[in-house]
């Protein structure tokens, strides 16, 4: 069933009309052995669709990275990585400072000993996978409680990983369900730790329009960075070292100045992070209420950081990139509210749950096998709403984002020193060895992210809300505090915790780390007692998460399994981290009466939008290049401008920034960085004559990247070069 949306009006429908069949795209992000039921050369596939992903890693699908939240894409021969300015925000500002600003004034390498380490990136290459639902369930027995399935499960995943990973000693392994568990995949990566800055632009250009432009079209954001990555002389993905030498991938993607027109075939290849589209009615409402109670809470948050960041360079640093996923999340969310309110997707999710049981009913076999599903998920939904609702605080106040810094520093290494007391095999996952690296990483790396005063009156105004709330909704590591109801009491507690602490230094966190838990109690520290405190209440919690979740994923499983019955296995898995492709036509489209956005924004529009103050601020150079209409081969011959952004029929989501996209002959031609307002919705169900992502045309890039910044050596690089740029390296 689709949305029939009236807002389609005439000029944009005998546009439509012009265009090949495909313009609106199937609804799924596939898995790459899906890839061949899509008939994608009839669709405008140019290139043999075997070659987009190979076993031998030659396909054009391993020349896309994870890293990590977010996608790349190898560009060269020497491991140079395209993705988004925002993909490489923190790196950027974990190495800027009041006296080298990188976020604002950009960043540029003219040599490889001047790349700077991107602190906190990894790259991870896909080597493969493949199918082990057997290995998996093998332990599943019939009469097994919710919470006996999630340990036979959890613990046949950690057996499949150690394995995969003693192949090598960069390789990086996941299993990952599909379907709410009817499959499971074993991913297998190539890890690159050390990940070096090369370029990005200014503020100015990566980051213009601000959230102002935020979801939104028309767009005119520069959105792109340079990554490089390096490994050992003998090829190992290793931590930073001068020795290191530059990666050199098996393939990498070839850049396209063709440009594209409306109508053009496109496609997507990334790592988007989750989406919701085979949730049930019960489900997608919890969520709606939840997002209409969260985006309050972010917006208390964005005013205080703002506030506290007012006149000091290096307070908005550290705090530059919080807020600006803040922002990001807070306007997404809007968006999913306005859209699920405007199409009523509950009440048309009720409707296709009709569809689903008449399709049951239908058959006596499905029936007794079906049948109870979606009364099963209304009722485990209730239940669930009232465990979530009484103890949502508790996850909370130990998140560097919600709570303190100090406390969330605190409650890692507490909880890493009594993992580390178990064997590896008997340990929640994120603390195995594997993972103790990137433990102490993010405790080195904790510093740039906050400072030390401010995440002390943050603690205070976060506990000072908690004092209305209902006594059994407050931890009870703070209920005798609040119960007082003074706000004195919460000051003098904070300043107490903050004066006494130990944990302000980045090396005692790390040092801590290697005491046995009696000795960690020993230290006395204010902190790590309030961590011990509270976790007696998380530890009850987290157990009991665990039959939950097993409870609504067994639930689903079942549900997705007539899905895929239904549907003759023609079904794309929910994203949840892994690659994807997805496809679709460039073409603009029509949100309301009466407004028809076109699908390629040019340079005119940057100088359009400029307002002398950011995030509409143009910098001379780019004034003057416009004005001179220095623009060399990157001016499109049917716009007469260079163009800056372009929207396709694709559907992606957060994870996919920085996807390459490609041409129909497997070129690429722009880097996904956005979706537009109207189709954040996607995440839970694609309303085709809205779904549009938003790419920044790669001719943009290479015209920042040549005329703007001169950064030749780059162009050269890529393969790219020519006239000045040859001029350059004579």
């Amino acid at each position: 069933m689709r949305f029939k949306v009236k807002a389609i009006i005439g000029v944009l429908l005998v546009s439509l009309l012009c265009l090949p069949f495909f313009v609106f795209a199937d609804e799924g992000m596939w898995m790459p052995h899906q890839m061949r039921m899509l008939n994608l050369q009839q669709l405008g596939l140019k290139m043999n669709p075997d070659d987009l992903y190979k076993k031998d890693g030659t396909g054009l699908m391993s020349a896309v990275v994870n890293l990590g939240g977010g996608t790349g894409e190898f560009v060269s021969p020497d491991g140079l990585i395209l993705t988004n300015h925002h993909v490489a925000f923190g790196a950027l500002q974990r190495a800027s400072s009041k006296d080298h600003d990188y976020i604002t004034d950009g960043f540029l390498a003219l040599t490889r000993e001047q790349e700077i380490p991107a602190q906190g990136y990894t790259a991870d290459i896909l080597l493969g996978y493949e199918e082990v639902t057997a290995r998996v369930l093998s332990k599943i027995k019939p009469k097994m409680t919710p919470r006996q399935k999630y340990e036979a499960i959890e613990s046949a995943i950690k057996k499949i990983v150690a394995e995969a990973e003693k192949t090598g000693p960069d390789i990086r392994a996941n299993v990952v369900g599909m379907y709410s568990g009817n499959q499971y995949y074993l991913y297998r990566f190539k890890r690159i730790k050390d990940v070096r800055l090369v370029y990005a632009p200014p503020q100015d250009l990566g980051n213009y329009g601000g959230e102002v432009d935020n979801w939104m079209w028309p767009r005119h954001t520069c959105d792109f960075s340079f990554l490089r990555a390096y490994v050992s002389k003998d090829g190992i993905g290793v931590d930073y070292s001068p020795e290191n030498v530059p990666y050199k991938p098996k393939v990498w993607l070839k850049i396209s100045t063709e440009g594209v027109k409306e109508g053009d075939f496109t496609f997507v290849m990334g790592y988007p992070g989750r989406t919701y589209r085979n949730n049930l009615a019960a489900e997608i409402e919890y969520d709606f209420n939840s997002m209409v109670k969260r985006m309050a809470e972010f917006q208390d948050i964005i005013n205080f950081m703002e506030n506290a960041s007012k006149g000091d360079k290096e307070t908005k640093i550290r705090y530059a990139s919080l807020l600006r996923g803040l922002y990001n999340s807070l306007k997404n969310m809007q968006g999913k509210v306005e859209g699920m309110k405007k199409v009523d997707l509950i009440a048309h999710k009720k409707e296709q749950e009709k569809e689903f049981l008449a399709w049951v009913n239908a058959s006596p076999e499905r029936q007794k096998k079906y049948g109870k599903v979606l009364d099963q998920m209304a009722d485990y939904m209730k239940r669930y709403d009232v465990f979530a609702s009484k103890n949502e605080l508790l996850s909370s106040i130990i998140s560097p984002y919600f709570g303190s810094n100090v406390l969330s520093q605190a409650y890692t290494v507490y909880r890493t020193v009594l993992e580390r007391q178990k064997p590896d095999k008997d340990r929640e996952a994120a603390y195995q060895d594997r993972n103790l690296p990137y433990i102490k990483q993010r405790i080195q790396l904790a510093e740039r992210g906050y400072v030390f005063n401010t995440d002390r009156e943050f603690f205070k105004h976060q506990l000072k809300k908690m004092m209305n709330l209902p006594a059994d909704k407050v931890p009870a590591a703070f209920k005798a505090l609040l119960a007082q109801k003074s706000e004195k009491a919460i000051d003098e507690y904070v300043d107490n915790l903050y004066q006494n602490t130990i944990l302000g230094d980045p090396q005692k966190r790390l040092e801590l780390l290697e005491k046995k838990p009696a000795e960690l109690m020993k230290v006395n520290d204010p902190f790590i007692n309030l961590a011990a405190e509270l976790e007696k209440e998380l530890k009850v919690v987290r157990e009991e998460s665990k039959a939950w979740a097993q409870e609504r994923a067994d639930i689903k499983k079942l549900y997705e399994a007539a899905l895929l019955e239904m549907k003759e296995g023609k079904l794309a898995p929910d994203a949840n981290g892994t690659i994807r492709f997805t496809y679709g036509p460039v073409i603009g489209y029509s949100p309301r009466d009466a407004v028809i956005y076109k699908p390629i924004t040019t340079l005119k529009g940057v100088m359009e939008k400029e307002t002398g103050e950011f995030p509409f601020h143009v910098p001379d150079k780019l004034k003057e290049l416009y004005q001179k209409r220095d623009f060399g081969r990157f001016e499109d011959p049917i716009l007469k401008e260079v163009p800056a952004c372009f929207l396709n029929t694709t559907n992606v989501t957060g994870g996919n920034s920085g996807s390459p996209t490609l041409n129909a002959k497997g070129e690429q031609v722009g880097i996904i960085f956005d979706m537009t307002y109207e189709s954040v919705i996607g995440d839970y169900y694609i309303i085709p004559e809205w779904q549009r992502s938003i790419s920044v045309d790669i001719r943009y890039v290479l015209f920042i990247t040549e005329k703007f910044s001169g950064a030749h050596h780059l162009i050269k690089e890529m393969g790219l070069c020519s006239g000045e740029c040859e001029m350059e390296h004579k």
